[in-house]
C-alpha cells in the first residue's frame, strides 16, 4: 500500500521552472509544504503563490548554489519558517555544450560549480536533521547524460558522471538511517534548459513533459519507506 506525504516538508532546488516547478506544483497538490530554492526571485514568488492555492505553506530561499555560504543562509530561512526538511529534490543544475577544445576553462568549472558543488553544499545542508530523524528522502535529478556520454558535453557529462558516483556512495551511507537516496537519469525533457527557444509546442509535445517527470517522482516517494528504486533511467516513447 503506497504511503501518503500530506503533511511533509519538501526542499526543491532549481524550483523556478522545468522539473523543479513541476514537482514542486505537484508535492503541493499532495499537500507537502514546499521550500522553493532558486536564483531569480520573481519566478519563485510565482511558484509559491501557486503552490499555496492547495492550502499548503510555501517559502522560498533566493541562493546560488555553488556558493555555501548562501546556502547555509538560505536553508536557515527554510528551516526558520517551514521546519527541517523531510524530502530533498536535487534538481538544480546548468548545462555547457560543445567541442573540448573551444570549451573555455570558464564554462567547464562553473559546470562543476553548479552541477557537483551545489548538489553537495544542499545536501549537506539538509541531511543532518534526516539522519537525526532516522528518515528521507534525497532524489537527485541527473541525466541520461550521467549514464553515457554524447560528443559535445564533456564538462556536462562529466558533472552527471560525478553525480552518479556520489549519489550510489551516500545510498551506501544513509540506508542505515532509512533514507532512500533515488537517482533519476532523464533523457530530454521539453524545458528551457534542453531547448531554450529552439523548438516549437509541437516539438516539444514528443519528449517527455516536466509534469511526466513530477508525475513519476511522487510515485517513488509514495513507495513504502522499507524500498526504494536506487537509479532509472527516464525516456520519451517516440520523439522522432
Amino acid at each position: 500500500m503506497a504511503q501518503t506525504i500530506a503533511g511533509k516538508v519538501a526542499y526543491i532546488t532549481g524550483a523556478g521552472s522545468g522539473i523543479g516547478k513541476a514537482v514542486a506544483l505537484k508535492l503541493a497538490e499532495e499537500g507537502v509544504h514546499v521550500g522553493l530554492i532558486a536564483r531569480t526571485e520573481s519566478k519563485l514568488k510565482a511558484v509559491a503563490e501557486e503552490a499555496k492555492s492547495h492550502g499548503v505553506q510555501a517559502s522560498i530561499a533566493v541562493m546560488d548554489i555553488s556558493h555555501w555560504d548562501q546556502v547555509q543562509q538560505g536553508i536557515q530561512q527554510l528551516e526558520d519558517k517551514l521546519g527541517t526538511a523531510d524530502i530533498l529534490i536535487n534538481n538544480a543544475g546548468i548545462g555547457a555544450h560543445g567541442p573540448f577544445l573551444e570549451m573555455d576553462q570558464e564554462t567547464w568549472k562553473q559546470t562543476f560549480e553548479v552541477n557537483v558543488y551545489g548538489t553537495y553544499h544542499i545536501t549537506k545542508a539538509v541531511l543532518p536533521h534526516m539522519v537525526d530523524k532516522n528518515k528521507g528522502d534525497v532524489m537527485m535529478i541527473s541525466s541520461s547524460n550521467g549514464l553515457k556520454a554524447t560528443a559535445g558535453s564533456t564538462s556536462y557529462s562529466a558533472s552527471k558522471f560525478a553525480i552518479q558516483g556520489m549519489s550510489e556512495a551516500l545510498m551506501q551511507e544513509v540506508r542505515k538511517h532509512n533514507i532512500r537516496v533515488f537517482t533519476l537519469n532523464p533523457s530530454l525533457v521539453a524545458t528551457e534548459l534542453a531547448f531554450g527557444e529552439n523548438m516549437d509546442q509541437n516539438d516539444k509535445s514528443k519528449y517527455t513533459q516536466p509534469e511526466d517527470m513530477a508525475e513519476y517522482m511522487i510515485a517513488q516517494l509514495k513507495l513504502n519507506q522499507r524500498m526504494f528504486i536506487k537509479q532509472s533511467l527516464q525516456w520519451a516513447t517516440n520523439p522522432f
